[in-house]
């Protein structure tokens, strides 16, 4: 972004305010300084009137000029060939140094003499506005013939070149950088002056052209209508800052809606009329949303331009247009990145800017192009504007002010923070004691919290002006969902390793063939890997166990006799939907070798592996596996049931498995993480009167497991009975197709200690229901 004093002069006073200065507050405030260059023009460089021009006797390529310089005439031989049009031009009398160090001397040129040299811009340093000589005009000030130069403040300029950063949209502009530098500086922006226009305009718009809006549009045309006089220029002083700022171009129009565009921020597209114009000549333009949408300025052949991104080619007007359709509009940058992100569209160069944020004030983008292309004759305006709005309200956020200084690290006065915003744009309501209503200007898409806030004061105020201090730390209350799951994950861990388990971490990716022949699922077709790290890792993996049992392998073949491991990751299915389980093996002993054991112990068993997992987990109950894959036990694996719902299983490892896996016995569990989320638990009243235990034997068929008289003894609803569990199982030849299944009782109620007869009565009907509904016997 290339910006100079005298352009921004025209927003903001910064006649007091050296270069230096400027700089130092460019930096300060986040547009870094890129570069900086003075343009100075040498003495003796002066104004001079061309009284008359004829070729050269000898050189078909010289002219030979009389030049008025104020103090006499001049003859001066020039060689551009744009002389023959100039009046005032600008004239290096003799004496003169140019800045590449030629010093003008009296010469001879092809036999004439030739007494001082009419100048390029290029030729005095400034930058270049085009082939031939500068044709001076009251852009710069006004013409005194004879007077120098380096007397113009509007030439001679100080041009800065800033580095903005994507989210800056707002300071991709003269006004944009304008406005900053008022909030640094305690400055007002200056009103920009309107030009009484009102004879130039011709008639209503309406009479000319229609508006059509179909649909829910989501950018904000101004339309202006004027025909165009092809035979005035843009001035000067507005070439040699378009120069300056890289936007330079051969189409006079053109660069006058670059020069409005670079000024206001306020993005143009300039059409030609006939574009719009159907069989009757009534211009017809019609905004429309595409099926993808995309919003778009169509004409009644259905060629369309897309806003914000790029102009029907077709459409654009040039030099030799009569009547131009100018268009001024905004689109939020948000909204226009969403759709257009993942198409491939051909963009235009305004594209840089539309999807930073451009300038949402229109009217102040119209009012400036039209008093400056009215000013200069460039265009004629037709009477009124057509124009649709987005009915968009501005985001207010509340900040406390405790809060806003705590960030800063120092106290900001509250008066301070208001008049810093207020000069950046921003609306500040203050009805409550250090509370503040600060409203979002649509132009600033980038700030929408207190801590951005916090950025914008401190940027002005400069980080220089804080005061060092320690640093302290203050941990506010987390209750989102991460926190508290962050602090299960840690409290898992912290469980496992205190049963003795190890933490592995391994990639996400595992391999399709062990997946497909273990029967997991795999990704379907179209959501597998077309890159793969490497040929063993080329799927997703939809168990954590297959890379564990790996590493337990690697552990095995290092001699290592028990091996405890555990691992929290993420697993997908084959639509590739995410999920987050936990996963246990234990493979071998079931201890380390000590003296207790004489240095023999036993392998790990199912019953230890539940207790094991229990202690991580918690409560949890176990029901007949339903899962299916071939890692799992055909006797000795289960469902893992919490809150009544299936979240995994737990088996011994498959002896073919542990075969593959060369591994000694072993057991595995998966299940899913979020069956283990904490869960606000609501308290129980506790009796204060003894508890009676009672253990009940009974024999039932083999078949029938102990889930299946849990939900028979539960039915019973029995509001004394506090709680019971199997303690005892016994199977004997003597039995037959019978088992013993001993379980124990504990009664209890909140209202006294109950005597041996209520006792009595509770468990003669627990019995007597066993006997109806499982067939039970007393034993």
């Amino acid at each position: 972004m290339i910006v100079t004093r005298n352009w921004l002069n025209e927003f903001i006073d910064l006649k007091e305010i050296s270069d230096k200065k400027l700089c130092e507050a460019f930096n300060a405030i986040g547009l870094e300084l890129a570069s900086v260059k003075k343009l100075n023009i040498p003495h003796k460089i002066v104004v001079g009137e061309i009284v008359s021009c004829e070729k050269h006797p000898d050189a078909d390529k010289l002219n030979v000029c009389s030049v008025n310089v104020g103090l006499g005439k001049r003859q001066i031989v020039c060689g551009a060939a744009n002389v023959v049009n100039a009046k005032y031009v600008a004239v290096a009398t003799i004496g003169a140094v140019m800045p590449n160090g030629l010093e003008i001397k009296p010469a001879k040129l092809r036999g004439v003499e030739s007494d001082g040299m009419i100048c390029s811009a290029d030729e005095l340093g400034l930058p270049g506005i085009g082939s031939g000589i500068m044709m001076l005009d009251d852009s710069i000030g006004e013409l005194e013939l004879g007077r120098e130069l380096c007397e113009f403040s509007a030439l001679n300029d100080t041009v800065f070149e800033l580095e903005i950063t994507p989210n800056r949209g707002d300071c991709l502009s003269v006004y944009g950088v304008a406005r900053d530098l008022s909030a640094y500086f305690g400055k007002d922006l200056l009103d920009v002056k309107e030009e009484n226009n009102s004879k130039k305009l011709k008639l209503g718009i309406s009479r000319e052209a229609t508006l059509n809006v179909h649909g829910e549009i989501d950018a904000s045309v101004e339309i202006k209508l004027a025909t165009q006089n092809s035979n005035n220029k843009l001035p000067l002083l507005h070439m040699i800052r378009l120069s300056a700022a890289e936007l330079l171009g051969q189409n006079n129009l053109k660069n006058s809606l670059e020069y409005i565009m670079h000024t206001t921020g306020v993005m143009f597209w300039s059409f030609d009329a006939n574009y719009f114009k159907n069989d009757e000549e009534k211009i017809i333009i019609d905004l429309e949303k595409t099926k993808d949408g995309l919003n778009c300025i169509k004409n009644s052949s259905g060629k369309l331009s897309i806003l914000g991104v790029k102009q029907d080619e077709e459409s654009i007007a040039n030099d030799n247009t009569e009547q131009v359709v100018l268009v001024a509009q905004y689109i939020s940058p948000n909204i226009l990145n969403d759709i257009v992100s993942d198409k491939k569209l051909e963009k235009d160069t305004m594209f840089y800017n539309t999807s930073r944020g451009s300038n949402p004030n229109l009217d102040f983008g119209i009012s400036y192009a039209v008093n400056m292309l009215s000013k200069y004759e460039i265009l004629d305006f037709y009477d009124g504007a057509l124009n649709h709005k987005v009915n968009s309200e501005d985001k207010t956020i509340l900040i406390d002010c405790f809060e806003l200084n705590s960030i800063i690290g120092q106290d900001i006065d509250k008066s301070t923070v208001s008049n810093i915003m207020n000069r950046l744009g921003f609306k500040v309501s203050s009805n409550i004691e250090n509370v503040m209503g600060i409203t979002l200007p649509q132009f600033r898409p980038d700030v929408s919290n207190i801590q951005d806030i916090a950025e914008e004061i401190l940027r002005i105020i400069g980080i220089d002006t804080i005061i060092a201090k320690p640093l302290k730390f203050k941990e506010n209350v987390h209750k989102d969902s991460k926190i508290s799951e962050y602090r299960l994950k840690k409290q898992i861990r912290n469980r496992a390793i205190s049963a003795g388990f190890y933490e592995t971490i391994s990639y996400v990716f595992s391999d399709a063939s062990l997946q497909e022949k273990y029967n997991f699922e795999n990704l379907r077709e179209e959501f597998k890997l077309l890159n793969p790290i490497v040929a063993e890792l080329n799927t997703l993996r939809s168990t954590l166990l297959i890379n564990m049992l790996l590493s337990a392998k690697k552990n095995s073949n290092y001699s290592k006799k028990m091996i405890p491991l555990f691992e929290i990751g993420s697993t997908f299915d084959r639509n590739r939907d995410e999920s987050e389980k936990i996963a246990f093996v234990w493979s071998g002993q079931k201890e380390g070798e000590s003296v207790i054991n004489h240095g023999k112990p036993q392998n790990m068993d199912m019953g230890l592996f539940l207790q094991k997992i229990g202690s991580v987990i918690g409560n949890f109950e176990l029901q007949p596996c339903s899962y299916q894959n071939s890692m799992l036990h055909p006797y000795q694996s289960a469902n893992i049931i919490i809150d009544n719902k299936v979240c995994g299983f737990v088996s011994k490892l498959h002896p073919d498995v542990q075969e593959d896996f060369d591994l000694s016995d072993t057991f595995v569990a998966e299940l899913d993480m979020s069956a283990l989320n904490q869960k606000h638990i609501l308290a129980n009243e506790i009796s204060k009167f003894q508890s009676s235990i009672k253990d009940l034997s009974i024999l039932i068929d083999k078949d029938i497991n102990f889930d299946s008289i849990k939900k028979v003894i539960e039915e019973m609803k029995c509001e004394k009975l506090h709680s019971f569990y199997p303690v005892d199982l016994y199977f004997d030849e003597s039995l037959g197709t019978q088992k013993s299944l001993t379980i124990r009782f504990v009664i209890q109620t909140l209202e006294k200690t109950l005597d041996d007869s209520e006792i009595e009565d509770i468990m003669g009907k627990i019995l007597d229901t066993l006997v109806q509904k499982a067939g039970a016997k007393l034993r």
